[in-house]
């Protein structure tokens, strides 16, 4: 099965050494951050992932690790 844009995006953030985690509640998404990430993930995510839609950002927000149970 072929990657999305998307995932694609989220699993080479994730590469970089990433630390945010998808936060869902009540249909509204978003990421937390508790650990600090790499400079390179950091240079990625808002080079690649910030500028993107809202909905396309959610997009890639929802394919990484998340802090929701279950």
């Amino acid at each position: 099965m072929e990657e999305t844009p998307t995932a694609k995006l989220a699993a080479e953030y994730l590469r970089l050494g990433g630390a945010r985690l998808a936060k869902i509640d009540d249909n509204k998404i978003s990421t937390r951050q508790w650990v600090h990430e790499t400079r390179d993930a950091e240079e990625f995510w808002n080079a690649h992932i910030a500028p993107l839609d809202e909905a396309r950002r959610e997009e890639v927000i929802l394919h990484l690790p998340t802090i929701n149970r279950v």
